[in-house]
């Protein structure tokens, strides 16, 4: 049996500052009715220490996996860091997260596929588990949204929390671990969803900043339309690849996006609620940190030989779907 890379460690961490949807009622014209019926999220954590940054909150989720695995950082060989809000533009927040922790024997690198960035790092990192290159991987999906969001913006700005999740890749003799991905991008869908400025395109300057350019833009409707159609699909073909069944799946592991299209893609594969990973309610869509945040949410639940679909859909327009078999009992964690 071929060697596969498998997860052996979750950490996670959250801002301790919770922002309800009552909250923003005070700040925006909205009601915790609209937001719940429309997204369903109540409570979002949100970094107010304005000295804090992405990398912070990684290096919390990190050393957390760590600690759980009983790991010398030095034992590292990459790390990983999937984010759209990084600390700035270099060094890069991975780099960052590899001084924090002490972790001197890897190499790093950012990756950036909006809300499909866990899902292409966890990929990618696999891929150096099963040629046999790297023993242990960190990959991290982290993302302070509260950052580059707009908050007179009533459209994008309830949508979004702050967050990190990391897990560890390690190399598995008896085939668990991932299995199976089908990703895919397209550009053509920057348009309804994007940061416009901050790049070589548009600089930062008096007119970007005036502009409020350096916040997310979303046209809600099409990215929804997209996301609906292209998230169960790519999840339902990842199941007819592998000759998967329903009954077969443990979990749906689902980007944290919106309910609606939560259940739609559930739906899709034919998946109840009750095989739904969701924390939606609690956290909002924390973009690259929503996948490991539910891995780190459900660990308890999760045992050896459990088969589980990730499923993702982000800005650009990046998607995918992973097939996964999950390889210890999390209760014993």
């Amino acid at each position: 049996m071929s060697v596969k890379a498998a997860i052996t460690a979750v950490g996670g961490y959250l801002p301790p500052n919770v922002v309800t949807n009552f909250d923003f009622e005070k700040m925006i014209d909205t009601t915790d009715e609209w937001i719940t019926t429309r997204t369903g999220i109540k409570t979002r954590h949100l970094e107010n220490d304005p000295n804090k940054a992405t990398s912070d909150m990684a290096t919390e989720a990190v050393k957390e996996l760590l600690q759980k695995r009983k790991l010398d950082p030095t034992e590292i060989d990459l790390l990983i860091v999937a984010t759209v809000t990084p600390d700035m533009m270099l060094p890069t927040t991975a780099n960052i997260v590899c001084d924090n922790i002490g972790a001197k024997n890897a190499w790093s690198f950012d990756l950036t596929a909006a809300c499909s960035g866990f899902l292409y790092a966890l990929s990618v990192g696999s891929q150096f588990i099963e040629t046999g290159k790297y023993k242990k991987i960190v990959i991290v999906g982290a993302d302070m949204m509260s950052r580059i969001i707009d908050y007179t913006d009533r459209t994008t700005c309830v949508i979004f929390g702050d967050g990190a999740g990391a897990v560890l890749l390690e190399p598995n003799p008896e085939g668990y671990g991932v299995q199976d991905f089908i990703l895919h991008s397209d550009g053509s869908g920057g348009k309804h969803l994007n940061l416009r400025a901050g790049g070589s395109k548009y600089p930062a300057s008096f007119e970007t900043v005036q502009n409020r350019m350096h916040y997310v833009y979303q046209e809600g409707q099409a990215v929804f339309k997209h996301a609906v159609v292209n998230m169960a699909e790519v999840s339902v073909k990842i199941m007819e690849k592998n000759g998967l069944k329903a009954e077969d799946i443990a979990w749906l592991v689902p980007h944290q996006a919106n309910k609606r299209i939560i259940d739609s893609t559930a739906q899709r594969m034919g998946i109840g609620p009750e095989k739904i990973m969701m924390n939606i309610e609690r956290y909002g869509n924390t973009t690259a940190g929503t996948l490991p945040l539910l891995l780190w949410d459900y660990e308890p639940q999760l045992k050896k030989g459990d088969k589980l679909i990730f499923a993702a859909f982000g800005g650009g327009f990046t998607w995918g779907s992973l097939y996964l078999t999950w390889a210890y009992d999390g209760s014993k964690n």
